[in-house]
């Protein structure tokens, strides 16, 4: 008799136990959703992936070491509904993935919305973009040049029209005027390989 518990304890206890482990990693689990990433890699949807966004590539421009130029680095970006303008602007205020490059904008900034007509995009900024540690001239010209750089890739946008909690702004630090629309300046670009 106990030869015959042990036979079908081991089974039952391996279920039990597959069963426990799903319900702790929660409905995360590819147990409970087919939809997450499995072991072997392969995928139907990523979780960082929500409806209605794609992984497209884009390129930024972060400031270099010295803050004397800005330096092009790409990678994917999760874009909503076609907005590749604010995937780009979201991903320039998580900063830089390489060591090499320094962020530009303050890292609690926020992007309050994003809107191109006739080849201009506006951008409208958290206050927090207004930053005194980026009060310096290369920091501002890093800032805005960084922005207009990155968002001047995106077909259609040709220039940028910076705004701080809905309202146009002369100057973010008093060094460049950001009153009227601004144009990419590829002066500021420095290429070459990380």
């Amino acid at each position: 008799m106990s030869m015959l518990k042990t036979r079908w304890m081991k089974p039952f206890l391996l279920v039990v136990g597959l069963v426990a482990a799903a319900f702790l990693l929660g409905a995360n689990s590819p147990i409970f959703n087919p939809q997450v990433e499995n072991p072997t890699g392969n995928t139907s949807e990523s979780l960082s992936q929500a409806a209605g966004e794609e992984k497209r590539e884009v390129v930024l421009y972060f400031s270099d070491e010295q803050a004397m130029y800005l330096m092009p680095e790409k990678r994917q970006a999760a874009v909503k509904e076609d907005n590749i303008g604010e995937a780009v602007v979201q991903e320039l205020i998580k900063g830089p993935d390489s060591t090499l490059l320094k962020r530009t904008l303050p890292e609690d900034t926020r992007l309050l919305s994003l809107s191109v007509k006739q080849e201009t995009a506006y951008v409208d900024f958290s206050k927090e973009i207004n930053n005194s540690n980026f009060a310096g001239s290369a920091g501002e010209i890093a800032l805005v040049y960084s922005v207009v750089n990155s968002l001047a890739e995106i077909p259609g946008i040709k220039m940028v029209q910076f705004l701080v909690e809905g309202k146009e702004v002369e100057t973010l630090y008093g060094h460049i005027d950001t009153g009227n629309p601004i144009s990419p300046d590829l002066k500021l670009v420095k290429t070459g390989t990380l």
